[in-house]
């Protein structure tokens, strides 16, 4: 049985604008994956319509077997939702505000106050537990609003945008919890702007683009497909205008850093020998190494602003 089963899913809204144009995807049990798209695709449409939030215009959403439009209760049981906001009261405590949550699934006070501590230890927030979550910092309230999705144990976990705004050292925190609760038989679907996320977390990937699937399967074989790499180059001085250089595509020049995109197996000499000719002396080197953002900026170009749709 597929955790997430959808088969010609439209979206129109009042004013005309086609949000979703016949989309189809289906998720495993158990799976890691990606939504991506680059703003106005369509991702926060079709979180939207499978977390009963939006409606559909036509097509079919199945969760776990279950028809989102005949059986929207069992469905509703079965999903945890982290929306992009911040949603919750923040004069409420973090232990009423996961335990007010897990009574509109019918949860039990005490089994409701035993699961609140359970989730908020495990995200290290218990001992803010009984502070108003407005002293929180917007990390905590990020991991806050997972452990409110997770209090009635749904069997899939929908994180739209879950890392937006954290810093690193809490991204990668989060990301050992959410790889941990994965290995525990939870399904998650992702959508986010860091493709590195991405590329480290889900073994499958969708990337829709104006309302359609453009590209779905596993990101080892896409990866396999990405046709080039980027360089990022710290130069001795910064040059007085941006280097042109033959055969690539120079995609930044701030200051002394310069960022190449060469195409896979091209020779490195071709890059350095362009360089010395301009008088550009090369003090580091590295590989930016995502590659999931190279193939995902060949399908749908180099619109993203950074924010789902």
């Amino acid at each position: 049985m597929k955790a997430l089963e959808i088969n010609g899913l439209r979206k129109t809204y009042d004013n005309g604008h086609v949000a979703l144009n016949g989309v189809d995807l289906e998720v495993e049990q158990g799976d890691f994956f990606a939504l991506l798209g680059p703003n106005g695709a369509g991702k926060s449409t079709t979180i939207g319509i499978i977390s009963s939030l939006v409606s559909a215009s036509g097509g079919s959403v199945k969760v776990h077997g279950h028809d989102l439009q005949s059986e929207r209760n069992q469905c509703k049981l079965l999903i945890g939702l982290v929306p992009q906001e911040i949603n919750f009261n923040v004069f409420e405590t973090p232990k009423n505000i996961v335990v007010t949550q897990a009574g509109y699934y019918g949860i039990s006070k005490s089994l409701a106050t035993e699961r609140a501590e359970h989730y908020l230890k495990l995200l290290e927030l218990w001992e803010k537990s009984d502070r108003p979550a407005r002293e929180m910092s917007g990390g905590m309230k990020r991991r806050l609003m997972i452990a409110r999705a997770l209090v009635h144990e749904p069997r899939l976990l929908i994180l739209d945008e879950p890392t937006a705004g954290v810093d690193i050292e809490i991204r990668r925190s989060m990301w050992a919890f959410l790889e941990e609760i994965n290995r525990n038989g939870t399904t998650i679907i992702l959508t986010t702007h860091y493709l590195e996320e991405a590329e480290t977390l889900c073994r499958n990937v969708a990337i829709i683009d104006d309302g359609s699937i453009v590209e779905q399967g596993a990101v080892s074989e896409l990866l396999s497909r990405a046709q080039f790499q980027t360089f990022v180059l710290d130069m001795k001085q910064a040059p007085s205008t941006q280097p042109d250089l033959q055969g690539m595509t120079v995609l930044k020049c701030e200051g002394t850093r310069l960022e190449v995109q060469m195409r896979l197996g091209d020779n490195m000499n071709k890059l350095f020998s362009q360089l010395d000719n301009l008088g550009i002396d090369v003090i580091s080197m590295r590989n930016k190494s995502n590659r999931l953002e190279e193939f995902f900026l060949q399908l749908v170009g180099n619109n993203d602003n950074g924010g789902a749709a």
